[in-house]
């Protein structure tokens, strides 16, 4: 009986050990310009939180006229903490994109940004839906605002 325990123990520890395998293999944000100084960037967060940052213009500096005139600010790269990566997984499964609609694009509202969010599944299949300013589910809001946020609170590792 106490080794049936003991294994059941060790059992049981081995599956909290286990990394479990995510059902999304890559997680990419788009973000365009505006009639502003808003960001414009993709964000690409990869299944083994590792994460690319395409930063074309107002992502490190405050918005100056002129400044879309200047050179792209770069590719840069991250890894994602286990934390962050965890919310940003359970923040993506409650909004449940393979039941949202493929655009929330308000074509009224002309100076917002347009942008675009692709989900990648492990299974090959692939969800994208289009956003701009306007109405769209709550679950996506938090989602697109915590890539937002994700993208502010890395430390970004210039490659190109």
């Amino acid at each position: 009986m106490k080794y049936l325990f003991s294994l059941l123990i060790f059992l049981g520890l081995m599956s909290c050990t286990t990394s479990q395998t995510s059902q999304y293999s890559k997680i990419e944000y788009e973000a365009g310009p505006c009639f502003g100084f808003c960001p414009i960037y993709k964000i690409i967060i990869n299944s083994d939180r590792t994460a690319i940052l395409e930063a074309e213009h107002y992502n490190f500096t405050e918005g100056e006229r002129g400044q879309l005139e200047t050179p792209r600010e770069g590719t840069f790269k991250s890894t994602i903490n286990k934390e962050d990566f965890d919310k940003l997984i359970s923040i993506t499964d409650a909004a449940n994109v393979k039941t949202l609609k493929d655009s929330y694009e308000d074509k009224r509202i002309m100076d917002a940004s347009k942008n675009n969010l692709r989900i990648y599944f492990s299974d090959g299949s692939k969800k994208e839906i289009k956003l701009s300013a306007g109405e769209k589910p709550a679950v996506l809001t938090t989602l697109q605002n915590y890539l937002s946020e994700l993208k502010e609170k890395q430390k970004w590792e210039k490659v190109n």
